[in-house]
């Protein structure tokens, strides 16, 4: 099982070394193909080791060699096979094998097809380091890779200036946040000894709660960069100027839910601090609603899915700060199927409509994007959370944990969210696939995408639809054996089948309502002059509660004009004056002297005789001063000196 281990592992990696190779060619089909069918035979390998552990229930551990040795610091390269780490496998390699097959159509005419699939596998690589290293060390790794990575993917149109600007804000703002992380990191090695999962968490056990508070604070304050957690959350939104490709597997499914993995997998420490675990319960029940409210208005349908990812991090986030890993694990897996594949789905309405991102200018595409409807109306469904879809079981665990818990605030934050959700979801589905035609008016002439694109997505569609049923009553029954597991359910039926069909008739009114404010005869490009677009409300939620014009103007221009400052006035006027004016003293001394070297011996003997007297002199006056040191000291000390 160990080979299947190292395939699954480095068979990305083999894959981006390959379309490295031609980084700088002209477009070579088999730099896509090449690396998808590699991740092809990760995912096989990722499968094989799935089964082992589901038929043996049995952790694979494999140290490959030393990393770091020195003193009492030990850190191999180690990797890590359990319950944990092969779920976000799967996710992983799943979703990445899409992905990249599916970009082969995407990226057909981009002059950067090579490049393109060269940064996608090493970024599947650097996800799969984070995901199975067996220590903090090789996570943080992983976890700085997949950053470097999301950089050369956000900004991979880089003679946009925006995209170099969105990919710059999303390495700097989790940059930030991972200094707060490597802090954790070295108080782990400082207080435990270790930076090995198997020998740290257990010795949490002996620390005191502030200590454990500490550190798990700082390793959710970079968990809240890498998944995009108020208030290092803008960068998200503005990462959607990467390819579409980038966003499915990036912004939904992989990297974005880093944050959530490092949560459950330092389960053992966040169980062992419950108040920072009821903060971030309770931040991530805010994100939730906060990013849903910013999706009702906005205009950019990646943007609102987008929206749509954070709010559901959120949940993620509500789930594992209650002490429901396993459920929040799940709602990773199940989201990941379904918003991909929106993003996905999202990709081919893009390429439709020549790169338009606004649903107001389309209308009617169901007519000529039959299957991409379908596949964006499934997936719209499982976010909504509607039985029987995946995305009903995952959210509706989470609002029985905060139910059971007795946050019901919390729950009742959820709640409100999913009808949310319902809405902005079906509001999107509504303007692009239903209504009046209003693209033709505008000279766009939708097409239908590949049909092997189609095909590539098939399989998010079918998990999207059947991953509720297979994984809450089987798979995830098994994890609970590694993760803390206590029953979350409402063991009173009669609650539980009124709070369930409840939350399913309020999810029901919100699509009537979506779809019927926004499939009616009429509806217009907006311009600003509505009433609605007036409103204070319609403002404050288009433009990100102000948030962004916050930080440019308070954090990001005094920061600015500090450093203008500082350049002026300390680093040209001080420090480069300082350093000049030494140089030009040594300049005008050599000026000044150069006339010794005149290179007539007459002049040279002379200036050998009065440095040979000079030399005498000093060694007579030293030679004096040494012998009557004691004199000198005396009369020093007379004179009081």
């Amino acid at each position: 099982m160990e080979m299947f281990l190292y395939i699954a592992l480095f068979s990305p990696l083999v894959g981006s070394l390959f379309a490295a190779l031609f980084s700088m060619s002209p477009k070579t089909l088999w730099a896509g193909v090449v690396p998808s069918m590699l991740l092809g035979l990760s995912l096989i390998s990722s499968t094989i080791l799935l089964l082992m552990v589901l038929k043996t229930g049995t952790t694979l551990h494999v140290e490959m060699m030393t990393w770091m040795a020195t003193g009492d610091l030990y850190i191999p390269f180690g990797f890590v096979v359990d319950q944990v780490s092969i779920t976000m496998m799967m996710v992983v390699t799943l979703v990445s094998t899409v992905v990249h097959v599916y970009a082969i159509g995407y990226m057909d005419h981009d002059k950067g097809f090579n490049r393109f699939f060269a940064w996608l596998s090493a970024f599947v690589f650097s996800m799969m380091i984070l995901v199975m290293s067996d220590n903090f060390a090789g996570l943080f790794i992983g976890w700085e890779g997949v950053g470097l990575c999301s950089w050369g993917l956000i900004g991979f149109w880089y003679h946009k200036e925006s995209a170099t600007w969105a990919a710059n804000e999303a390495f700097i703002m989790n940059r930030i946040a991972d200094l707060g992380m490597l802090i954790g990191i070295f108080l782990i090695y400082w207080n435990t000894g270790s930076l090995q999962y198997d020998v740290a968490f257990p010795a949490f056990a002996a620390l005191d709660t502030s200590t454990l508070t500490w550190i798990g604070i700082f390793l959710f304050v970079g968990a809240m960069g890498k998944s995009a957690q108020f208030p290092l959350h803008t960068w998200l939104a503005d990462a959607m100027e990467g390819p579409t490709p980038v966003s499915a597997l990036i912004h939904a499914a992989t990297m974005v839910t880093a944050g959530v993995y490092l949560v459950v997998r330092s389960n053992e420490l966040f169980a062992l601090i419950p108040n920072v675990g009821l903060f971030i319960a309770s931040l991530g029940a805010f994100v939730a609603i906060f990013a849903a409210t910013m999706a009702l208005v906005n205009r950019d349908i990646k943007r609102v899915i987008a929206y749509s990812t954070l709010s559901q991090l959120g949940y993620m986030f509500a789930a594992a700060g209650l002490g429901a890993y396993w459920v929040a694990l799940f709602h990773l897996m199940a989201h990941a199927f379904f918003k991909a594949l929106l993003f996905l789905g999202a990709g081919n309405v893009m390429h439709a409509m020549h790169d338009e991102l606004d649903p107001f200018k389309m209308g009617g595409l169901g007519k000529h994007m039959k299957a991409t409807m379908i596949l964006m109306t499934l997936a719209s469904v499982a976010l909504a959370g509607i039985f029987p879809l995946a995305g009903f079981f995952s959210k509706d665990l989470i609002l029985e944990v905060a139910f059971v818990d007795h946050h019901f605030l919390i729950y009742s934050v959820l709640l409100l969210t999913a009808g949310l959700t319902a809405f902005y979801s079906f509001r999107i589905i509504a303007l692009i696939f239903h209504g009046e035609d209003r693209h033709t008016a505008l000279g766009f002439h939708p097409h239908e995408a590949y049909k092997f694109m189609l095909w590539a997505v098939s399989p998010l569609a079918i998990l999207a639809v059947i991953a509720g049923f297979t994984l809450k009553g089987g798979y995830f029954e098994m994890v609970t054996m590694l993760l803390p597991s206590t029953e979350y359910h409402v063991h009173n039926h009669t609650t539980y089948w009124i709070m369930t069909i409840g939350t399913q008739l309020f999810v029901l009114i919100a699509i009537f309502f979506a779809y019927k404010k926004y499939i009616a005869k009429g509806i217009k490009v907006p311009d600003g002059t509505s009433k609605m677009e007036n409103s204070f409300g319609y403002k404050l939620l288009i433009n990100q509660y102000y948030i962004p014009y916050f930080y440019e103007e308070y954090l990001v221009k005094p920061y600015r004009e500090l450093s203008t400052v500082l350049w002026e006035k300390i680093d040209m006027k001080v420090v480069d004056a300082t350093v000049d004016g030494i140089a030009n003293v040594f300049y005008s001394t050599g000026e000044a002297t150069r006339g010794m070297q005149s290179g007539n011996l007459s002049t040279m003997l002379k200036w050998m005789v009065a440095g040979l007297i000079g030399l005498l002199s000093l060694a007579v006056v030293f030679g004096l001063a040494a012998r009557h040191s004691d004199s000198i000291v005396s009369i020093l000390s007379g004179l009081g000196v």
